[in-house]
């Protein structure tokens, strides 16, 4: 995928607090889009927020003036409401789920994932999140969570997911609005310095649905709404297609678009190290013309990932 951006670390971004444990996140290349949102930013929209932590880490570091995070995921952003409004009330439930499955954890988790899927309720959800094999989200095609849990642990301490909690409600607080809804909305609807950040699903951006998701995402229908943003001059950011060693995941995003494509060195593969290979993944990353120019070009905006600290 052409020369990748090697891994850099900002110290700003040291502590960063993350409540919801999700596999897939983006904490790790947080530090190479972070230094991408220009110093003006109004308003980080956020609408496959999934654990939020390109969110989280530009909050930390006080870019944007607010932020507004969504998904299609409405247990999800139900439990990124209670972590916004109620983060002590949302731990005291972690903390009494966490120790009532002491008994028989295997079957508690059985019994809170079949509650979960009954009521749809944040808390059960955490739970889940905090206990489930590499904290991968699973659905079956009906929408019901159905990923195992991890019985070699109990997942994070009640001390730990309430530091976690409170940090990233403190963090987030109170410039942040989470809602339910789908990604057009959001992306069609930023202001002239607002940035949108997404990152769909870039296995499953098909016609066929991706069990890691809620829902599939047409890709045909994804490029229309990315080239009217790019028309009515939408500043964002995608990361979207990908790869693991020579394993490609899903197609790039239309050059017709105009998009500055960048590819990030994400690490290591943790999947392929458990098979015993030694493979690492590059993940692209596209700017919109409008955040290019507002950057101050391409050669400007490049710079400020090999510029780091």
């Amino acid at each position: 995928m052409g020369n990748a951006v090697p891994p850099r670390r900002l110290a700003a971004l040291g502590n960063v607090p993350h409540a919801i444990p999700y596999q897939g996140s983006k904490r790790q290349l947080a530090h190479a889009i972070v230094p991408l949102l220009p110093s003006d930013t109004d308003t980080l929209v956020e609408p496959f927020a999934g654990s939020a932590a390109i969110t989280i880490a530009a909050q930390h570091v006080g870019i944007p003036r607010a932020a507004r995070i969504g998904d299609i995921n409405e247990p999800l952003i139900a439990l990124w409401v209670r972590i916004l409004e109620e983060p002590a009330a949302l731990a005291d439930d972690y903390e009494r789920l966490w120790y009532e499955q002491h008994t028989d954890p295997r079957a508690y988790y059985d019994e809170i994932r079949a509650k979960f899927n009954a009521t749809g309720e944040p808390h059960f959800l955490l739970y889940l999140l905090a206990r489930c094999v590499k904290a991968a989200v699973r659905y079956n095609r009906d929408g019901a969570f159905n990923q195992g849990a991890d019985h070699r642990r109990l997942g994070a301490k009640p001390e730990t997911m309430r530091a976690r909690i409170t940090g990233t409600s403190r963090t987030l607080n109170p410039s942040t609005v989470a809602a339910a809804g789908g990604y057009p909305d959001m992306l069609l609807g930023a202001a002239d310095r607002d940035v949108v950040y997404m990152d769909p699903p870039y296995q499953g951006v098909s016609r066929t649905r991706d069990h890691r998701y809620m829902a599939g995402l047409d890709r045909d229908c994804f490029v229309r709404h990315l080239a009217e943003a790019v028309g009515r001059g939408t500043s964002f950011l995608l990361s979207y297609d990908g790869a693991t060693g020579t394993k490609r995941y899903g197609e790039p995003i239309p050059e017709s678009l105009g998009l500055l494509h960048l590819h990030l060195y994400a690490g290591k593969s943790s999947q392929a190290t458990l098979n015993g290979l030694d493979h690492h993944t590059v993940e692209s990353l596209y700017l919109s013309p409008a955040l290019v120019d507002r950057l101050g070009g391409a050669e400007a905006a490049m710079a400020r990932l090999s510029t780091l600290p």
